[in-house]
């Protein structure tokens, strides 16, 4: 994915949090069903909102401490990556 970034722009949908904390932007994609029809929501994250995304992403709704640490750990292993 790296090497196909230095080229362009890629767009990628993941549920691994590894993955996505190496992007350069972060947009939560979220599905729901009502009355029969499926509507999905796209929203940019901001910075101090992807910590807790990722956190979600490990440990499922409930948020812990110890969730919080390794999603930050997981965005600080990011620096020093090529973004666009």
């Amino acid at each position: 994915l790296k090497a196909l970034a230095a080229e362009g722009q890629v767009l990628v949908v993941t549920h691994s949090p590894q993955v996505a904390a190496l992007g350069a932007h972060h947009w939560r994609v979220a599905k729901s069903v009502a009355k029969g029809m499926t509507t999905s929501t796209v929203t940019a994250l901001a910075p101090e909102e992807r910590v807790d995304e990722v956190a979600r992403m490990l440990a499922g709704d409930t948020i812990t401490d110890a969730a919080r640490a390794a999603a930050q750990a997981l965005l600080n292993g990011q620096q020093g990556a090529t973004t666009s």
